[in-house]
């Protein structure tokens, strides 16, 4: 399978690394465009795939297309390449708010079309994905795209309905969990720790607390219940996160996030 990307910012580049270090493609089976010719040094000897000139050679390359450019640029990158799409081809979009629908009408009724929504840790290849289909990929494509994009996290498919949901509560929440590993170590630091230090102390609270909820099956409140012992220090501090609102801020933030994809 021969994979393309167009576009080659920060999330690209991380879910190429993916997929190349996973070894189900290799790097001559890979290509990716970019306007400047910065990034198309990058591309070439960073990644060390072929840095193409221009999104068309990516589509006559390529059985699998990655838009990996920001929305605004979709319609543009599209009106480009539409005529160059063939049957067997299957093109992946990982920009919120542009729905099946909206891909169709601007791509063609007969493109095949897989939607996705990554995030950033991706980069580390701890990444969560939520993706969708139109009615013209079939399970086994779908499946293998999958596949790919398990190369840097986790990826699980989900209705179209829910993959603004999963732009509030994973494409954009890495930004909320670095505000608060950033407030902890704020604190920290406030009551004499050094700041690179308190970085390391918040990061690995968070990142192990992570840990326990996926492997333990336990529901957060319950995991957040053993940890506060009657008169303690915790029960202290979380009477405090409720005073302020933090649930209610989260779900608020959240809410916004996915309605601001869905208007985009």
């Amino acid at each position: 399978m021969k994979i393309g990307f167009i576009g080659c910012g920060n999330m690209a580049t991380a879910m190429i690394k993916g997929i190349l270090d996973s070894g189900k493609v290799t790097a001559e089976q890979m290509i990716a465009s970019a306007k400047s010719d910065q990034t198309r040094e990058k591309i070439s000897s960073e990644l060390g795939i072929a840095a193409a000139k221009t999104n068309v050679e990516v589509v006559d390359f390529a059985d699998v297309v990655f838009l990996a450019v920001k929305p605004q640029y979709y319609e543009e990158v599209i009106s480009e390449i539409k005529d160059d799409i063939q049957k067997n081809q299957v093109i992946v979009t990982i920009a919120p708010g542009k729905t099946l629908t909206w891909l169709s009408e601007r791509l063609g009724s007969e493109v095949k079309i897989i939607r996705t929504m990554p995030n950033t840790p991706a980069m580390v290849k701890e990444g969560m994905m939520g993706m969708c289909k139109n009615e013209l990929v079939t399970d086994e494509e779908l499946q293998q795209v999958k596949e790919i994009c398990e190369s840097f996290g986790k990826a699980e498919v989900v209705p179209e309905s829910l993959i603004d949901v999963v732009v509030g509560v994973s494409g954009s929440s890495p930004a909320y969990v670095f505000m608060f590993i950033e407030a902890m170590a704020d604190a920290a630091v406030a009551d004499g720790m050094p700041r690179a230090q308190a970085y390391k102390f918040a990061a690995q609270s968070v990142l192990g607390s992570a840990k326990m909820v996926l492997e333990t099956g336990k529901h957060p409140g319950e995991l957040k219940d053993m940890v506060c012992s009657p008169g303690g220090t915790t029960i202290e501090a979380v009477r405090v996160l409720e005073e302020k609102g933090m649930r209610s801020a989260v779900i608020e933030a959240s809410k916004a996030c996915v309605k601001k994809g869905r208007e985009m």
